[in-house]
C-alpha cells in the first residue's frame, strides 16, 4: 500500500523542441521524505498484519492454512509455544516444591531459565541459516532474556512471566481507553489497512462493529491478566506458566477468525451499498 501516485505516460517528443522537465535534475519525486500522517498509516496497517488482521484484506475462504499463515505459520506457533513449555518441564523436573528458592536463586533457577533462552537462540540462528528475517525470533529473544534477567535478579520463578503481565495491562488499558475515548484501535488499525483512513468512524455499521471487536480484544488481554496475576502473587508458577499457555494461542486463534468474519462482513456491505 503506497501513496505514490503511479506515473503518468509522458508526451511524445517533437522534433526541434529541447526535453522539458518539471522536477530539478538529480531529485526524483520518489526522494520526497515521507509524510508524518503516511508514516502513521503505514505503521498501523503493519500493525495489523502483524496482529494476523491481513488475511481480512484477500478475500479469501478462513481456513486452516489461512489462519496458521496469519499466526506466522508452524515456525510461528513453535516460536511463540516452546519457550513457555520448555520453561514448564524443565522447572516440573529440576525444582522440588520443599526447595527454598531464594537461599540460591542462581543455583536452582538456572537449568528451568537458561533452557529457553537457549531455544531463543536457536530460533534466531535459524532463522539467519535459512535467510528469513529474523526480527520476531530476535523480539522473542530480547523478552526471554528480560525475563530470565527478572527472575535470577529477584530470586522468584514467577517473575518469569512479569513482562506477560505487563504487556497484558498494556494492551488492555491502551485498547479500553481507546474504546472510552471513541477511537477504537482495532478500528484504526484496520482502517489503514483496508485503505479507508479513518473514514470508517463516518459509517455507524463499520464504527459498531470495529468498536466491538477493540472490546473483545481488550476482553482477552484483562482475562489473562485476571486469571495470571493472582497465580503470580501467589507463587503458583507451574499453574501460571500452564494457564500462560492455555490462554495464549487457544484463545488468540478464535478472537482472530471472529474478527476477520466481521470486518470481512461489515466492509462487504459497505462496499455493496457504494456500488448501489
Amino acid at each position: 500500500m503506497s501513496d505514490t501516485p503511479k506515473e503518468q505516460p509522458g508526451q511524445p517528443e517533437q522534433p526541434g523542441q529541447p526535453e522539458q522537465s518539471g522536477e530539478p535534475h538529480g531529485e526524483p519525486k520518489d526522494a520526497l521524505p515521507p509524510t508524518t500522517s503516511g508514516l502513521f498509516a503505514e505503521s498501523m496497517a503493519g500493525a495489523a498484519r502483524r496482529a494476523g488482521f491481513g488475511a481480512a484484506t484477500e478475500g479469501k475462504p478462513i481456513s486452516g492454512q489461512a489462519l496458521l499463515a496469519a499466526m506466522g505459520g508452524i515456525r510461528g506457533l513453535i516460536e511463540a509455544v516452546l519457550p513457555g513449555l520448555v520453561f514448564l518441564i524443565t522447572y516440573s523436573l529440576t525444582i522440588d516444591p520443599s526447595t527454598d528458592v531464594t537461599s540460591d536463586p542462581i543455583g536452582t533457577l538456572l537449568p528451568s531459565l537458561v533452557a529457553p533462552l537457549v531455544i531463543g537462540v536457536i530460533f534466531v540462528a535459524l532463522r539467519a541459516i535459512t535467510r528469513q528475517t529474523t526480527t520476531p525470533a530476535v523480539g522473542g529473544l530480547v523478552g526471554t532474556a528480560v525475563s530470565v534477567a527478572l527472575a535470577l535478579f529477584s530470586g522468584k520463578p514467577s517473575d518469569f512471566f512479569l513482562v506477560g503481565l505487563w504487556t497484558n495491562a498494556g494492551y488492555g488499558a491502551a485498547l479500553l481507553i481507546s474504546v472510552l475515548v471513541r477511537w477504537p484501535l482495532i478500528g484504526v488499525a484496520v482502517g489503514f489497512l483496508m485503505g479507508d483512513g479513518v473514514a470508517w468512524r463516518l459509517d455507524a455499521s463499520k464504527r459498531r462493529v470495529l468498536t466491538i471487536l477493540t472490546l473483545g480484544w481488550t476482553g482477552l488481554f484483562l482475562a489473562r491478566l485476571a486469571v495470571q496475576l493472582p497465580l503470580y502473587l501467589a507463587d503458583n508458577v507451574e499453574l501460571l506458566a500452564t494457564m500462560k499457555l492455555l490462554m495464549g494461542i487457544p484463545l488468540y486463534a478464535p478472537l482472530l477468525i471472529v474478527s476477520w468474519l466481521m470486518v470481512r462482513s461489515v466492509y462487504r456491505k459497505a462496499d455493496a451499498a457504494d456500488a448501489v
